[in-house]
């Protein structure tokens, strides 16, 4: 039975097999093969297009073509080591395309060298052509052939261009700048977070799994493949493999935003009202400062008024250290028309009701209202400014359930917003 190999240093698998197998393939085999492995040269093998852990696609094709056991090979590299050995592999493409641009440069110039000595000969461009006459004809044929020269000459300028955009590219990963960008590492680093704490949960399954095995239960998978206590245990060692594989790149993550100066903003410093730069040169006002991210409202161009959300990483700057004190401006023995679904006896059916909220209490951040025309408990709600300025609140998922009140507003006018609102839904 043959082998596939996994590298450990690439995280890659790699298929070996000789040329005579591989033209005993089926096209069916061979397009299968090529969709999931690219050839490589300097290893003699097929190694697949994706890395650890998304090789699923990979190990499918492998088994179709007979490698159905792993072997491995070489020794796991740190995050730290793959990121130097990514700068090195593009510091060395940076300098191939820069090479590759010079010598297309070059060839695009030598193209059009001909013609352009021919600058200000008004006579070579100009001179008729005489249909018969041989040296007339090969006159033309020659200066053709130039202009033919010099539009490929344009081509290779083109080629020049193009390889430059890669070089620079390359030399953008070699230098490692995304590793400068706190924003960049907060998000990456709550990605490891997340890998983390979704394997540690698989590892608690797998356990179970296990535990059911040992004691006599028969496990399955989908395809009611039979499940054996071997499998499981494999699953397990991959599982903290990769946990600590993650692990290991929150730590350098961390590192890395250590040595930027950390994470100047948080919820201590940032405050519902502040002024502040979000990165991309966004002058925006904080309308929402929770625990891992602020709301902002964008005040000043194209997209002025504009509201979104951005992790504390992304603040560059406090503009205006001024916190909101005012408050919203809904009072208790207000009412609100609702639009709403209820059920009509059949769980299946519902039918379409107003209901009228009135506010029974307030504090300084949320309200509560309570249905007065039939049952139902009481409801708190947060009201919050929206993009153009005015307060509001939301009372469920319904859009027109969004009633608005500015400062001057009174309860009659938020009473006929209801009214209105409840109307549209009707005609819609």
């Amino acid at each position: 039975m043959n082998q596939y190999i996994f590298n450990l240093e690439t995280t890659k698998i790699e298929l070996h097999f000789e040329k005579s197998e591989y033209a005993a393939l089926t096209m069916e085999q061979k397009s299968d093969l090529k969709s999931a492995f690219l050839w490589s040269r300097a290893g003699g093998c097929w190694v697949s297009r994706a890395k650890e852990p998304n090789l699923w696609r990979a190990k499918q094709v492998a088994a179709k073509l007979g490698f159905t056991e792993e072997q491995r090979q070489g020794e796991r590299l740190s995050f730290s080591e793959q990121v130097d050995r990514q700068a090195d592999r593009a510091e060395r493409r940076a300098e191939r395309y820069e090479q590759y641009a010079g010598n297309a440069a070059r060839r695009g110039e030598a193209l059009q060298k001909p013609l352009e000595h021919m600058r200000g000969d008004t006579a070579f461009f100009t001179q008729p052509i005489i249909a018969g006459h041989a040296g007339s004809q090969a006159f033309a044929r020659r200066r053709e052939k130039m202009f033919a020269q010099y539009e490929k000459g344009f081509e290779e300028y083109r080629k020049s261009g193009y390889f430059q955009d890669r070089a620079k590219t390359a030399r953008a990963t070699a230098d490692g700048a995304k590793y400068r960008d706190v924003a960049y590492l907060d998000r990456r680093i709550k990605e490891c977070k997340r890998e983390i704490k979704a394997r540690k949960k698989n590892v608690i399954h797998y356990e179970e799994t296990l535990s059911a095995i040992e004691n006599g239960e028969k496990q399955s998978g989908i395809d009611d493949t039979p499940i054996t206590a071997e499998m499981v245990t494999g699953w397990m060692e991959h599982e903290y493999e990769l946990i600590e594989k993650a692990m290991d790149k929150q730590g350098f993550l961390e590192a890395c935003v250590d040595q930027c100066g950390g994470i100047q903003f948080s919820r201590d410093n940032i405050k519902v009202g502040y002024h502040v730069k979000v990165k991309g040169d966004r002058y925006a006002e904080v309308i929402s400062a929770g625990p891992q991210n602020i709301t902002y409202r964008i005040l000043a161009g194209g997209a002025k008024g504009m509201v979104l959300t951005a992790a504390y990483a992304k603040i560059t700057e406090v503009v205006q250290a001024a916190e909101q004190t005012e408050t919203h401006p809904f009072t208790v023995g207000e009412r609100f028309i609702a639009e709403q679904y209820v059920r009509d006896g059949d769980s299946l059916k519902w039918s379409r009701v107003r209901t009228t909220y009135e506010i029974v209490k307030i504090n300084a951040k949320t309200i509560q209202l309570k249905p007065i025309d039939r049952d139902g408990k009481i409801i708190t709600r947060r009201p919050k400014k929206s993009y153009n300025g005015r307060w509001c609140f939301t009372l469920d998922d319904n859009y027109y359930n969004t009633f608005y009140k500015s400062e001057s507003a009174t309860a009659e006018k938020i009473v006929k917003d209801g009214e209105e609102n409840a109307e549209k839904a009707s005609e819609a």
